[in-house]
């Protein structure tokens, strides 16, 4: 059963993490604008060089591949990220036996990818890695849960997750109608997917803002 609790207790629970004697992944999850890449930012701070943040978003697909798909009105859905080589660096990862991964930084400003952007020493205890698909049940995605050990899924009053989502949106480019009718279109249907695998988190956390 997923257990429930709040921003604030969480540290000390990644802190845990940390302290084993392998390196450990944390995996958070959670709808578009639910905070996912904020709180993984606050955990890295507190843990004071114990933690490096890999974000699945690293792993978008190009623009231009996406054009050739025929794929880019739907960014961010689960069959526009590069799962396999997501799933590759994963295990890189876990087996923490070179001595530094390089892992992708996606850049919103560009929207676009940039390789080798996060350096992540051996010597880092935990990696915690935030994004849409960590828990969505579907093959190949479902592959992701076996590589972390422990699982986290925020969640956010949904007028203040769409609210930044459209905020978001604007800042980046799109004109107030399409930053309104992206975050209630794409982005919607992705949280509703990305829902069906919140069972799959040991922790739930409640964001108020």
């Amino acid at each position: 059963m997923t257990e429930r609790t709040t921003a604030h207790r969480t540290v000390a629970r990644a802190a845990a993490l940390a302290a084993g004697p392998r390196r450990r992944i944390l995996g958070i999850a959670g709808a578009p604008g639910a905070g996912k890449s904020t709180l993984a930012a606050q955990l890295v701070a507190s843990l004071d060089g114990r933690a490096v943040c890999v974000g699945l978003d690293g792993f978008h697909l190009a623009d231009e591949e996406l054009d050739r798909l025929g794929s880019r009105d739907r960014k961010g859905a689960p069959d526009t990220f590069d799962v396999h080589g997501y799933l590759a660096l994963l295990q890189r990862l876990r087996s923490a036996d070179e001595p530094v991964v390089y892992a992708p930084r996606f850049d919103r400003h560009a929207e676009a990818a940039i390789a080798g952007a996060v350096p992540v020493p051996a010597a880092v205890p935990l990696v915690i890695t935030e994004g849409n698909w960590l828990l969505d049940p579907a093959p190949p995605w479902d592959g992701v849960r076996a590589l972390l050990d422990e699982a986290w899924f925020v969640t956010v009053p949904e007028e203040v997750r769409l609210a930044r989502l459209v905020a978001r949106h604007a800042a980046h480019g799109r004109s107030p109608e399409a930053a309104t009718e992206w975050a209630h279109g794409s982005d919607q249907r992705n949280a509703r997917r990305v829902a069906t695998g919140a069972h799959r988190a040991e922790l739930r956390i409640r964001l108020d803002a």
